[in-house]
């Protein structure tokens, strides 16, 4: 073979190789020009035993530095760049040894093969569809279609896009165990709903005062209904369940819980250390320790998200659903109704109408219109009562500047004559 290593730089000799022998020589041209051979590019023989012949190459300005092996593939790209068809029978090339040859094409501009310009164009129309798709998703309307609320976190590891539905799928399956009955108080002998609202308004009152996680809050009110459907107490133990329940969701919910001595400070020291630490060992076991329950709280986070809320609808769903969390007949409805209707009946009082319900939310809630509109109703008229009945501590939570005023919202009376 004509040539030398000195004359072929791209020539690569790695080290020993099975089946590749130690000296390995560069083909000096590849071209349409090779004797014996048909003016098609050359392809490699699949044998891994090459015969030994000579192959003579007359255009020198064809020559191909050596860097791969030449495969079928290899000689279609030559074939486009030579602006010829690839061989439909690819041609043997023989060499003078057994040795590989690595072959590495110049970077040069040729035409581009036309079925390759129409898969190219094909794609790209095929993008263009996506993005219109996506684009309809987006922009369209609320009440045609369902937007997907978790695009926007598909990086985050904290949303768990991923696991998402399914966490609350689970929720609304496991919601009936963190529900009572609504007329437990039937049971109760020495104390009343009145009552259970007084305590529960104090308590809200409580949270602030101490800047608890909303959390906590909601988990209280859970425990203290938990508790009393299946354990009668004293009236004069009533605020003891109360402030022991926000004890322990402080030790479950909270980073940096308040101690004994601050809750027997808040009842003017009603109660001493072991009275609180007594009624929480018979609460807990009372509970079986299970106080891994969804609360309306954990659905309206959900909610508010499929809704597209600001901070405006935020804080006026938060204000109608803890004003739910006070009355006692709003315990025959579950967790999930309570939040989806909170967030409904605030979106009416600030928009003024009723057709604030679309798909996305009704696919994350599982809840049409129809089915909220009695909750909601009640909901308007607790928003109307807020600041003239006595228990009064919702309402002047959310009459400061903290809460964007939201207790001063006009109420949507229109839904009580829907």
């Amino acid at each position: 073979m004509a040539g030398s290593k000195e004359n072929y730089p791209g020539v690569i000799r790695p080290s020993r190789i099975q089946g590749v022998g130690k000296n390995r020589r560069a083909l000096s041209t590849i071209n349409g020009n090779v004797i014996g051979a048909s003016p098609y590019p050359c392809a490699v023989h699949k044998r891994g035993v090459l015969k030994e012949k000579n192959i003579a190459c007359s255009n020198k300005d064809t020559a191909i530095p050596v860097h791969r092996p030449v495969t079928r593939r290899f000689a279609a790209q030559l074939a486009v760049k030579q602006e010829i068809k690839p061989p439909v029978q690819p041609i043997t090339v023989t060499y003078q040894s057994e040795d590989c040859i690595f072959i590495d094409a110049h970077e040069e501009d040729y035409d581009v093969p036309m079925f390759v310009q129409h898969t190219e164009a094909m794609l790209e129309e095929i993008d263009k569809m996506d993005v219109e798709v996506e684009m309809e998703d987006i922009n369209g309307d609320d009440d045609e279609a369902v937007i997907d609320i978790d695009r926007g976190d598909k990086n985050n590891p904290l949303a768990v896009t991923e696991y998402i539905d399914d966490i609350y799928e689970y929720y609304k399956k496991t919601e009936s165990i963190s529900c009572v009955s609504p007329n437990y108080m039937a049971n109760q002998s020495d104390i009343n709903e009145r009552m259970r609202g007084i305590l529960i308004d104090w308590l809200i009152e409580v949270h602030y005062k101490f800047e608890l996680m909303d959390e906590t809050l909601y988990l209280t009110v859970n425990i203290i209904d938990r508790f009393l459907a299946v354990q009668p107490v004293l009236r004069k133990k009533l605020q003891l369940v109360g402030v022991t329940a926000l004890l322990l969701a402080c030790k479950y919910e909270e980073v940096s819980v308040p101690v004994v001595d601050d809750f027997i400070f808040i009842t003017d020291k009603a109660y001493c250390r072991q009275e609180v630490l007594d009624m929480e060992k018979l609460m807990i076991n009372t509970l079986r320790f299970n106080l891994s329950v969804p609360t309306p709280y954990s659905f309206m986070t959900r909610f508010l998200k499929a809704a597209q809320s600001d901070k405006t609808l935020e804080l006026v769903s938060f204000f109608i659903v803890e004003l739910s969390l006070v009355q006692y007949e709003m315990l025959r409805f579950p967790p999930s109704l309570l939040a989806a209707a909170a967030v409904f009946t605030a979106q009416c009082a600030l928009s003024g109408n009723n057709k604030q319900w679309s798909k996305t939310c009704l696919s994350y809630t599982s809840y049409s219109q129809n089915q909220l509109m009695e909750c909601a109703k009640i909901m308007v008229s607790l928003h109307q009562k807020a600041g003239t009945e006595k228990l009064s501590g919702v309402h002047k939570k959310y009459s400061c500047s903290k809460y964007g005023f939201a207790a001063k919202t006009e109420p949507a009376f229109f839904l009580i004559d829907a």
